[in-house]
């Protein structure tokens, strides 16, 4: 009987010690399905954290021209680098901290919401205002370019207006004197040269008394009778004249005479030469001539 009651009380105990081990395997796998749970919310959780790192980076980097609002971002951008370290620390297990974590992110995510509609309406502001400045730039270019225009316009009228204002020698014939101011063919004994020419008639040219200066240029390029007593204004500086004639001007066509003395020294060069006139800063004619021997 006792042998019996033993018997049973054993498979009791078994049936208990089973029943016990089966239900601490059962707690022990659910644990370790939570723990491996919890690790891959902390995975995912710190995915989110690295995903939201990658965008402030990208917000760092637009050209937001917006002190604070650069400020501001760049302190939520910090504080999402501090919150994804504590999160690589912590460990799987502590689900008080995952969860604090995860409503911080969800904090970050409200507060970086509102920073992106900014960000966007400030981007939609700046490139309207690109848009304005580009249009105000060509406007601008377009009246540069009509103001050249009319200030070249008004240059080449003002030219214009100048040339037609010039008088003008439109011939002129040579005549050599000797030193009895007759006539000579002969190299040697030419003394004076005589230049008849002919000024056009210039309704447009302001009447009056004019000094109408000459050059004669020999075939070496001297100006015959240079000297430093005579120089005159042309372009900006001072160039030898050969001779200067003073004569009244009406509008009409003129016909004049002047003479080109030689000195003493001076020797007429077989060859080309040729005569400029001047008058009022303008140079009004140019004709060449051959003296032969």
């Amino acid at each position: 009987m006792n042998k019996k009651i033993n018997i049973a009380i054993i498979i009791g105990l078994a049936l208990i010690i089973g029943g016990l081990l089966y239900w601490n395997l059962s707690q022990r796998s659910e644990l370790n399905e939570i723990v491996e749970q919890m690790a891959i919310e902390k995975e995912e959780l710190q995915e989110e954290y690295e995903d939201l790192a990658i965008q402030f980076d990208g917000y760092q980097q637009m050209d937001i021209r917006n002190d604070s609002l650069q400020d501001l971002l760049s302190r939520e951008q910090q504080r999402v680098q501090d919150l994804l370290e504590e999160l690589r620390v912590t460990k799987a297990t502590n689900a008080r901290r995952i969860a604090e974590l995860k409503k911080e992110l969800a904090t970050v995510r409200a507060v970086m919401k509102d920073y992106v509609r900014q960000v966007d309406s400030l981007s939609a502001t700046n490139r309207r205002l690109t848009v304005e400045n580009q249009q105000v730039r060509e406007e601008n270019q377009q009246v540069r370019t009509r103001n050249e225009q009319l200030t070249q316009a008004n240059t080449q009228l003002t030219e214009t207006v100048t040339r037609a204002s010039m008088l003008e020698i439109t011939s002129c014939t040579l005549t050599t004197l000797n030193k009895h101011d007759r006539k000579t063919r002969i190299a040697r004994s030419i003394r004076k040269l005589q230049f008849d020419y002919v000024l056009a008639k210039n309704i447009t040219c302001t009447p009056g008394w004019k000094d109408l200066y000459a050059r004669v240029i020999d075939p070496q390029g001297n100006v015959l009778g240079e000297n430093e007593e005579k120089l005159f204004p042309f372009e900006n500086t001072e160039i030898p004249y050969s001779l200067v004639q003073q004569i009244e001007y009406t509008g009409e066509a003129y016909d004049g005479t002047c003479y080109c003395p030689l000195g003493e020294n001076e020797e007429v060069l077989q060859g080309f030469y040729s005569i400029d006139f001047f008058c009022d800063g303008n140079l009004i004619g140019s004709f060449p001539f051959q003296i032969r021997k």
